[in-house]
């Protein structure tokens, strides 16, 4: 057997198979971040360049390295995928039907049936004057949209089954706003396989994009708005919109826990999505803290 080594792969589409090969044989693997490569690289982009950039890459200060996930984490990853692309699938068939009636001056609405109802009162009119072809493929058309919406709810109800498979990831659904969708995409995101990826919560939070940007200079650090440029656009929305849910649940009833207590001394200051992006902040904190270190959450109740 070998003896034991540093081992740095660029992030590609096979590099968390091959860490995770790696790190069976006793190796240190580590995934660096394949922009930082394309930036070291000189001349033209061969495997020598690349090998490389990679060494000296991986040989920087204070580099930090991008998360690598474990077996389990690419399968609940692999779903989520999956149901992304079938809810672009279904929002891109959705809105080319509209747009094609629309042509017809046949607007959908909630008085008609909906999308379902409209189509089926365009198939069954025989004095609309559409031909049989076009029947037939918006016909086919619409069959297809159903299928699609019916593949997410299936998709939904594997996720469901598929986290009660990770006791890790099924404690997050007891944090307030996050459903199943949120606690698999944080699980993914925070629960790394490295415990050091991120020291703190925050650093977590600020690499969802949740906390305000920061401009330091002079020795004079200036706080600005929330940042719009992520990599977890998807997550930081899904977690923004669950907030939301909590604020309206909260907004009309008195509070009965201190979180929702804060929450509510919160809303007579700033605004609701003020208040979104804040308790959205303080979930990815909160769920930092049980991933790393083992704990259960229970919202703490006021005293009577």
């Amino acid at each position: 057997m070998e003896s034991p080594g540093i081992i740095v792969f660029e992030s590609c589409a096979t590099s968390n198979y091959w860490k995770q090969v790696a790190k069976e044989k006793g190796h240190d693997a580590r995934i660096i971040s394949a922009k930082l490569v394309s930036q070291i690289r000189q001349n033209q982009k061969t495997d020598k360049n690349d090998a490389l950039a990679i060494v000296q890459a991986s040989q920087l200060v204070d580099i930090k390295f991008v998360n690598g996930k474990r077996f389990e984490q690419q399968e609940l990853q692999s779903i989520m995928r999956m149901r992304e692309l079938a809810v672009k699938h279904k929002i891109a068939l959705r809105n080319q039907i509209e747009a094609l009636l629309l042509e017809f001056n046949i607007r959908i609405s909630s008085r008609n049936g909906g999308l379902g109802g409209t189509i089926q009162a365009v198939l069954e009119d025989a004095e609309n004057g559409f031909c049989m072809p076009f029947r037939q493929a918006l016909n086919a058309t619409w069959k297809l949209y159903s299928q699609t919406v019916e593949d997410i709810a299936k998709k939904d109800k594997l996720l469901a089954q598929a986290i009660q498979l990770h006791p890790k990831c099924e404690k997050l659904l007891a944090l307030e706003g996050v459903s199943t969708i949120n606690a698999v995409n944080l699980y993914i995101a925070i629960g790394c396989e490295d415990a050091g990826t991120f020291k703190t919560g925050r650093d977590a939070s600020a690499c969802i994009g949740l906390t305000p940007l920061q401009h330091s200079s002079g020795g004079k650090t200036k706080l600005g708005s929330i940042g719009k440029s992520t990599k977890h656009i998807a997550l930081r929305s899904y977690l923004v919109n669950g907030a939301m849910s909590v604020i309206h649940s909260v907004n009309r009833r008195e509070p009965r826990t201190k979180k929702e207590k804060w929450l509510k001394q919160l809303l007579e200051r700033k605004s609701k999505k003020c208040a979104a992006v804040a308790l959205a902040n303080k979930t990815v904190r909160t769920a930092f803290a049980l991933l790393t270190q083992g704990t259960e959450y229970k919202a703490e109740p006021l005293l009577a």
